[in-house]
């Protein structure tokens, strides 16, 4: 009997599928990472307005804003106030948002910053003063 040299059909198919579903997984896994890794980057950011409102803001002025910044927080680095598909905090769509409390004449007591997350709950932080 004669027997010629190569793969069969089935053999070729089950390569293919195998190789496939190896390629969907792959794909799957590379997109939770790339959403951890912006997640990481809006913590980061929140982290650094928050930081920059209680160790230089409000110790300068001894309140807080009613809007925040590059024009009135300019000590972190003005790339942060874009999340990371983007947009500027304060625009619609961001992931980012500053909620200033019991204000007068534009000095509030208390803050709130917020970043809304792909793979975990919204990260918060609060003014020291709410705590």
């Amino acid at each position: 009997m004669d027997r010629k040299q190569g793969f069969t059909i089935l053999e070729v198919i089950i390569v293919g599928v195998f190789a496939s579903l190896l390629l969907v997984f792959f794909f799957i896994q590379k997109s939770n990472i790339d959403a951890m890794k912006r997640d990481e980057q809006r913590k980061t950011a929140i982290n650094a307005m928050y930081y920059a409102l209680e160790e230089s803001f409000y110790k300068e002025h001894n309140y807080y804003p009613e809007q925040i910044g590059e024009d009135n927080i300019k000590v972190i680095d003005p790339a942060l106030w874009t999340d990371p598909l983007g947009i500027n905090l304060g625009q619609t769509g961001s992931s980012y948002s500053y909620e200033a409390a019991n204000c007068k004449d534009g000095k509030c007591k208390e803050y709130t910053l917020k970043a809304t997350l792909e793979k975990e709950d919204t990260y918060v932080k609060y003014s020291r003063s709410q705590k």
